[in-house]
């Protein structure tokens, strides 16, 4: 396989060096920040319906695997307000069994100490009582719940098939600017389209705006991320009754292979580096705003805080050091009324991308999707907001830019995610090349 190197488009980086960067500095201690309590619960409501195909509730019946097991076999934690609607229970016992597999693999562990309980009621009292921190009406939704982050690890749960396919391809088709006639070679299984190796797609996204080259960019980086975690952390089999979980080279291969994607893998990969670029730069920008006194990364326990901030700080140093150039401020640079609806355009394509992850039928994939969406969109809007971090009060909270607890969560546990995949992209190599 070819290895992903060079100098990544729209920016003037090259790939090596992000490697190393990230191997070295970043990676080591983002892994150590994500354990942290404050990083390592998120607060997530799984039980919104999907706003955009009702129909089936969640996913096409035979292939999610999780609504329509018996109601007696759904773990407390996966039962979702549209369960009820089945009434035909998967009928064939291979089904079933399949049906529950998934259900274990798929079942996000909601178990909480009463102790982590009681400290979240703090947190909030201590959130709502510091006017930085605004809430989102999700979070207040009666159906929202904390997750542990820990204990709910990103990989792949058996969740695949066409409902799987449905949500990227939306994600893709509606929002991205995209006029339909354009083909998108997404699917590296699904049969080319005639003559169309989706070159006319190249040249059609070549012909973009910087801006909504950049939209593209993200979205296809972000679903390479989430594709590496789960060819990483892939069910191999089960062992003495226990599933285990590791690196899939089939899987790789199939996704990231120049050959077998037409080319089209080392792209993909190129956008994960672009994608991590673009988060990285908003850390660097946003660290002005948590160097404040007043920022406290509040869960109690003062010592435990002190340190947190302390690690995160450390880091938006080093995201400081590392001489970035991807440049935003060639983003909505032009004219002001163009610039602002422009603006305005990513923010709702953006916001429309959120509300698909509510369509994911495995619940653990809708969580990380959830997370890793609400991370970039952070990411953004800290880049678009310069000026107001810039401005920032030291001593009182500031009224110009705010960050919730959620989207702080997000942020660094989404980016620890694109740490994550770069580390396991380097595994990859190293199994490559050994399977010569």
């Amino acid at each position: 396989m070819s290895r992903v190197t060079g100098v990544l488009d729209d920016c003037l980086c090259d790939i090596d060096s992000i490697d190393n960067f990230n191997t070295f500095k970043i990676f080591p201690k983002i892994k150590k920040l994500q354990e942290r309590d404050y990083f390592r619960y998120y607060k997530v409501n799984l039980k919104r319906p999907c706003p955009f195909w009702a129909e089936d509730g969640h996913c096409s019946i035979k292939d999610c695997h999780v609504e329509p097991c018996p109601e007696s076999k759904i773990p407390v934690g996966i039962k979702a307000g549209s369960s009820n609607k089945y009434s035909k229970v998967a009928n064939s016992t291979k089904e079933l069994e399949d049906c529950e597999q998934a259900n274990k693999l798929g079942a996000i562990n909601s178990t909480l100490s009463n102790q982590s309980k009681e400290a979240f009621i703090d947190w909030a009292r201590y959130d709502d009582s510091q006017d930085h921190f605004c809430e989102l009406d999700d979070e207040r939704s009666p159906a929202a719940q904390y997750v542990d982050l820990l204990l709910n690890p990103e990989r792949y749960t058996g969740y695949k098939g066409p409902s799987a396919w449905r949500v990227w391809n939306s994600i893709y088709e509606e929002n991205c600017f995209k006029p339909r006639s354009v083909y998108r070679p997404l699917n590296p299984l699904a049969p080319s389209r005639g003559e169309d190796d989706g070159e006319s797609f190249y040249t059609w996204l070549e012909g973009l705006c910087l801006e909504k080259r950049v939209f593209y960019k993200l979205i296809s980086g972000l679903h390479a991320s989430i594709n590496l975690h789960l060819c990483a952390n892939y069910l191999l089999e089960e062992t003495w009754g226990k599933p285990s979980w590791g690196p899939n080279m089939k899987e790789f291969k199939r996704r990231f292979d120049p050959v077998e994607t037409k080319g089209e893998g080392p792209r993909r990969l190129k956008n994960l580096y672009f994608l991590y670029l673009i988060e990285l730069r908003a850390l660097s920008k946003v660290a002005p705003y948590f160097e404040r006194s007043i920022v406290d990364l509040y869960t109690g326990n003062v010592e435990e805080d002190a340190d947190t901030k302390t690690l995160l700080l450390n880091i938006f140093q080093d995201t400081r050091s590392f001489p970035m150039h991807f440049d935003e401020k060639s983003m909505f640079a032009g004219d002001k009324k163009g610039a602002k609806s422009l603006k305005e355009e990513f923010r709702l394509h953006f916001k429309n991308i959120s509300r698909i992850m509510d369509c994911v039928g495995c619940d653990k994939c809708r969580l990380w999707g959830k997370l890793q969406t609400q991370g970039l969109g952070t990411a953004l809007k800290i880049l678009f907001s310069e000026k107001e971090i810039q401005k920032l009060p030291e001593n009182s909270p500031s009224k110009g830019f705010q960050l919730t607890r959620q989207e702080i969560v997000a942020l660094l546990n989404a980016f620890g995610r694109l740490s994550t995949s770069i580390r396991e992209l380097q595994n990859f190599k190293v199994l490559l090349q050994h399977s010569r």
